[in-house]
């Protein structure tokens, strides 16, 4: 015999597991599975009520029909459940793109990463990092929006050492081909962003 189930049930195990990734710290991979059996549910709710209100047009009909009240709780629930649980995913997404230094092919180059992903999510990423790289150009001679901004700069330029081999970059001094195991001094709001990629770190 099937285990019997609520209606609400499917939504609160969404919202459970949003809850674990913020306890945790860590992005999940995103739930399809469970995403499309809420969508059912949501589709069966709708024809239930649908059919509950035609009971409306029965002339022997009282007037009392507390499951429409049901119904449509959980159909609206349903729904707060679904939009928390993509709020969540967007704003643990927008976290990863900030904390990366606004590195898009860094991210969706992270297999870990990217397989935790749905299609939709990468897309979001895409068009995220194309309104920041438009708002930044608007700005690109008086501020650096990608740039860590948890603690002033003590001095204009740093001494780093490259950690991973991260190519030729263009600086203020001219391109600099950083390769691993190499220092280099240079203003520091040319290099912070490979910084927090990790490519390189200051001495």
């Amino acid at each position: 015999m099937a285990e019997a189930r609520q209606y609400g049930d499917l939504a609160t195990q969404l919202v459970t597991e949003s809850r674990r990734s913020t306890a945790t710290d860590t992005l999940l991979k995103y739930n399809d599975s469970l995403i499309r059996s809420i969508l059912r549910e949501q589709r069966q709710l709708e024809q239930v009520l649908q059919n509950a209100l035609s009971d409306l047009t029965d002339p022997e009909f009282d007037g009392n029909n507390p499951s429409l009240l049901i119904y449509q709780t959980a159909i609206l629930r349903n729904k707060r459940c679904l939009l928390a649980y993509h709020s969540h995913r967007l704003d643990r997404l927008r976290d990863l793109y900030w904390g990366s230094g606004g590195a898009l092919p860094h991210i969706l180059n992270d297999q870990d990463i990217r397989s935790k992903l749905s299609p939709h999510e990468v897309d979001f990423l895409k068009e995220y990092n194309s309104s920041v790289m438009d708002f930044r150009g608007e700005f690109s001679d008086e501020l650096d929006i990608t740039a860590s901004i948890t603690q002033p700069p003590k001095d204009l330029h740093v001494l780093v050492r490259v950690v991973r081999d991260c190519g030729v970059i263009q600086t203020e001094l001219g391109t600099i081909d950083f390769k691993k195991g190499q220092r280099f001094m240079v203003r520091r709001a040319d290099i912070e962003h490979l910084v927090v990629q990790g490519y390189l770190e200051e001495v």
